[in-house]
């Protein structure tokens, strides 16, 4: 039985994790100019104004509703604490790679090195994994709905910035789009594999 603190949590979750996913998937389409922002404007602070607000919300709703779900514990907290550590990981270190600003929307610097060499999204790759590994975590229904819509930001923020990264960076970043796949894909495997056997020779060498 959910009580009523818990439907009103979940209520102004879902209500602001859609707003955000609104206003991203209205850039993709080319209807509105909301994400990336390129620089402070209104769009810069409604976003993340947003998105600080539902990080706070979702710990609420996640106490609240704590393995509520009836997945078995252990493999769900196994699995999840896993997907989550791993992909936050990935998310963190390709986000130092990009730079602080950049990451937040702002227009910066084309960034082709570190973890950007396998993916032209490595941070939201790693988001989906660490969305996936929260879900499984907090075992909860209510948290499972935020986080299928998490997913949808994820999914849908590249299409979101590919237009405006074309116009800010050209031919240079058409020539990186040719190479790098836009989350994963046979490219990444292949720069994976290229760049071990890189290291090896080194090492070989040395």
């Amino acid at each position: 039985m959910i009580n009523a603190l818990t439907s009103a949590v979940f209520v102004v979750g879902v209500g602001l994790a859609l707003a955000n996913l609104t206003g991203i998937v209205a850039s993709a389409l080319g209807v509105l100019e909301y994400w990336p922002p390129g620089e402070r404007n209104w769009t810069y602070y409604v976003h993340w104004g947003i998105s600080h607000s539902l990080n706070v919300v979702m710990l609420a709703l996640t106490y609240l509703s704590w393995n509520s779900l009836g997945l078995p514990r252990g493999p769900s907290l196994a699995a999840g604490a896993a997907l989550f550590v791993a992909g936050y990981g990935v998310a963190i270190a390709a986000g130092l790679d990009l730079g602080v600003e950049e990451t937040k929307g702002l227009a910066g610097d084309l960034r082709t090195g570190g973890w950007y060499r396998y993916s032209r999204n490595p941070q939201y790759v790693g988001y989906i994994v660490a969305t996936v590994g929260f879900a499984l975590l907090a075992n909860s229904t209510l948290v499972a709905v935020i986080c299928a819509i998490y997913l949808g930001w994820w999914l849908s923020l590249p299409f979101a910035e590919e237009s405006w990264l074309r116009e800010q960076y050209g031919e240079e970043y058409e020539r990186y789009t040719e190479r790098v796949p836009r989350f994963v894909g046979r490219r990444t495997v292949r720069a994976l594999v290229g760049n071990r056997a890189d290291e090896t020779a080194v090492s070989d060498g040395g």
